[in-house]
């Protein structure tokens, strides 16, 4: 029996012999991310990267353990300064430079290598040698990186010479950003959402030390400390120079 002819119910549709089919339901599109949901979503996944075990904790761990709360805090803030400098990178686009420039990404990896080469071959000569464990990691003698603002520095030049935390900025903070929204300012309100909770989560790593203070000031732990640090840079540096695009 051949339909009737004339509109159809909503949902239904004819094929090309006539019959009437069901038709497929008119889903209707996603909404676009707003800013509070690209905020939450990010400071989530920013979370969980910050805790994930690495060269910054094992920084930051060592310090506290050998050197201080103050010292490892200037650390932790400088590791933070660093991702706010590849977050305004980022935003301004001048990161988009390692992407298309194997020159550029090569000569950064290079330098980010040999660096963490010498903080953990220091690390290693130190504790090898028996003697303090502070001589190992000592900041450069000049008057801008004396004491804590040593460890600022150094905390930061692991950060701002690794591309690949320059890579990890553009390709991740653009999921974030949300239509209609101010690229360069919602760039930079997600690093420094970053580093906020790099601030916390290294805050937290030099509070748990204290009570273990003691325990942690004697000759053989810092040794051992330093050991497993500065193989634990060698390795990162060995990965860099290794990596190929």
């Amino acid at each position: 029996m051949i339909p009737p002819a004339g509109p159809l119910p909503s949902g239904f549709a004819r094929n090309r012999a006539g019959a009437t089919l069901a038709a497929r339901p008119d889903f209707p599109p996603c909404a676009p991310m707003t800013a509070t949901a690209a905020l939450l979503a990010f400071t989530l996944a920013a979370a969980i990267l910050t805790i994930t075990p690495g060269m910054d904790s094992a920084l930051v761990l060592r310090t506290a353990a050998v050197e201080g709360g103050r010292r490892a805090f200037m650390a932790g803030l400088g590791i933070c300064a660093g991702c706010l400098v590849w977050g305004a990178i980022a935003a301004f686009g001048l990161g988009s430079l390692l992407l298309v420039s194997t020159l550029a990404y090569d000569t950064l990896r290079i330098c980010a290598a040999l660096y963490l080469f010498y903080l953990g071959v220091k690390l290693l000569w130190g504790s090898l040698k028996g003697g303090q464990s502070a001589a190992g990691m000592q900041a450069p003698r000049a008057p801008a990186a004396a004491g804590p603002a040593g460890w600022f520095i150094r905390g930061c030049l692991t950060n701002v010479l690794n591309p690949k935390v320059g890579i990890f900025y553009i390709t991740f903070l653009p999921q974030f950003i949300p239509a209609g929204a101010d690229v360069l300012r919602f760039s930079l309100l997600l690093a420094a959402i970053h580093a906020l909770l790099g601030v916390l989560w290294f805050a937290l790593l030099v509070a748990a030390t204290r009570p273990l203070a003691r325990w942690l000031s004697r000759p053989a732990v810092m040794r051992g400390l330093d050991r497993m640090t500065g193989a634990v840079f060698i390795a990162f540096g060995l990965k860099l120079a290794l990596e190929k695009r």
